[in-house]
């Protein structure tokens, strides 16, 4: 079975230091296969055994990350299936021309109806919100306006903002081009 764990908060100004280097090589040494990264903000890729269960292999990664770094830090794991799923569900927008577009990753544990809840209130502007199964994903139309959006505006204030993992749309996409090469 293939794995994303997408890793929160790390590499982001100086702080919270993780060399993907050696993080592929504390995943692998716990028996993990096919260890790979992409870039330097966290992207984690690799194999289990197939019986192994999702809680499971979430349980070991952070028990890993635990014991290798004195800094906490949240995760979103899928599967890889699930991965591509949810990118084959995406609306049309997100593959049209938006001047940015991000994924929201839920990490373990968050509420994820709160999440909603909260992006449902804002009053968004030149935007468009898709609610995924794993993540949220966020589309800004005109540049120009970012720095009006709900997106910049309010999304760092949100109580949910330190449980949820983001990425770029090119960096979403270039995970799933790496899963279907394999």
């Amino acid at each position: 079975m293939e794995y994303v764990a997408l890793l929160r908060g790390i590499n982001v100004g100086g702080n919270n230091k993780v060399v993907m280097s050696e993080l592929r090589a504390q995943i692998a040494a716990e028996g993990f296969g096919h260890v790979r990264t992409y870039i330097n903000s966290g992207n984690l890729l690799f194999e289990t055994a197939a019986d192994a269960s999702r809680e499971d292999v979430a349980q070991t990664v952070e028990d890993i990350l635990a014991r290798h770094y004195d800094f906490p830090i949240r995760l979103a794991l899928l599967t890889a299936q699930d991965y591509l799923a949810q990118l084959d569900e995406l609306p049309d927008w997100w593959h049209g021309e938006v001047a940015r577009r991000d994924a929201l990753f839920y990490t373990r544990g968050l509420d994820r109806d709160h999440v909603r809840e909260r992006i449902e209130a804002m009053e968004l502007g030149d935007e468009a919100v898709h609610f995924g199964e794993h993540a949220v994903f966020w589309g800004k139309f005109d540049e120009k306006n970012f720095l009006r959006t709900a997106y910049h505006k309010r999304l760092l204030r949100e109580d949910f903002y330190r449980q949820v993992t983001i990425r770029s749309g090119s960096t979403v996409e270039k995970i799933a081009a790496m899963l279907s090469q394999d």
